[in-house]
C-alpha cells in the first residue's frame, strides 16, 4: 500500500478523535467558504462546495458553522475573507517531496509560517516547479468498507465513470481518477447506493521514496508542524511506509 494511502487513512482516523479538532473545523469551514465564493452557495450546481460541505458534516462540523460558510461565501452574509489560495514546493527529512496548499488572507504570514515549519523540523523549502512535476492532480473518492461492500462492488460501480484503480487502505477502498472525473465517480458510487467517506481533487506521487521508522517519524513530524498552520490546508508528501512500521509509529 503506497505511503499517500496509508497516510490518508491514519490522518482521518487521527481527524475524529484529534485534540486539535477546533483547528480542523476552522480548516474544513473555511474550503465550504472558498468553494461558495468560486462557484455560487448552490451545492446542488456547485460540485466543489458539495463535497466540501460533505467532508465537513463526515467530520461533525456543526451545521449552523457550514451555513454561515456558505452565506459569507456567497455573499449573502458579510464578514468574508479574501482567501487566496498559494502552493509551496519543499524538500522534507530523506529527500521526500512535499507540496503545501495554502489558503490565507496574509500572502507573507502563510510564506513565513511555511518556511519557519519547514527548517526547525529539518526541511527546506524548494523552487517552484522543482518537485511538483512528482505529482499528478488526481481525484480521489475513499469509501468505507461498510455493509460488506467489496473490492469488485466498488469497481462495477466506478468503472464506466473514468475510474482508473481502486485500492484496498484497510478500513476503506481508494478510488483514483483524473481529477475532472472526480464528481462523475462520486455520483456513480452514490447512485449504486455506496456511502463515501470524502471525495476531492488531490496530488498523488508519481514516484515514492522508502523510510525505516526514523525517517518516517522526522517526516510525519514535519508534516504535523505544517499542518499546525491556520495558513496551512493541505499537505501532500512522496513517501512510503511499511505497515509494520506505520503500526509502530500509531502504538
Amino acid at each position: 500500500m503506497s505511503g499517500h494511502s496509508k497516510w490518508a487513512t491514519t490522518k482521518h482516523k487521527k481527524a475524529v478523535i484529534d485534540a486539535k479538532r477546533g483547528k480542523l473545523f476552522a480548516k474544513l469551514i473555511k474550503n465550504v467558504e472558498v468553494a461558495a465564493r468560486t462557484g455560487g452557495g448552490d451545492p446542488e450546481g456547485n460540485p466543489t462546495l458539495y463535497d466540501a460541505i460533505q467532508k465537513a458534516k463526515k467530520s461533525s462540523v456543526p451545521n449552523d458553522n457550514i451555513d454561515r460558510a456558505v452565506k459569507r461565501g456567497s455573499g449573502a452574509e458579510a464578514g468574508g475573507a479574501d482567501y487566496q489560495t498559494i502552493m509551496y514546493e519543499g524538500y522534507a527529512p530523506g529527500g521526500v517531496a512535499v507540496l503545501i496548499e495554502c489558503l490565507t488572507d496574509n500572502r507573507n504570514r502563510a510564506a513565513a509560517e511555511v518556511r519557519t515549519a519547514l527548517t526547525r523540523n529539518g526541511g527546506q523549502l524548494a523552487d517552484p516547479g522543482s518537485v511538483s512535476y512528482m505529482f499528478s492532480r488526481k481525484g480521489v473518492v475513499i469509501v468505507p468498507k461498510n455493509d460488506g461492500v467489496t473490492e469488485d462492488d466498488v469497481l462495477m460501480a466506478v468503472l464506466d465513470a473514468g475510474a482508473e484503480e481502486v485500492n484496498d487502505i484497510g478500513d476503506s477502498f481508494e478510488v483514483l481518477s483524473e481529477a475532472t472525473d472526480l464528481v462523475a465517480v462520486r455520483t456513480a458510487l452514490q447512485e449504486a447506493g455506496n456511502d463515501y467517506e470524502s471525495a476531492e481533487a488531490s496530488f498523488v506521487p508519481s514516484v515514492e521514496v522508502p523510510l525505516d521508522e526514523d525517517g518516517a517519524r522526522k517526516v510525519l513530524r514535519l508534516i504535523d508542524a505544517l499542518e499546525d498552520s491556520d495558513d496551512v490546508q493541505n499537505v501532500w508528501a512522496n513517501f512510503d511506509v511499511p505497515d509494520e512500521v506505520m503500526a509502530k509509529i500509531e502504538g
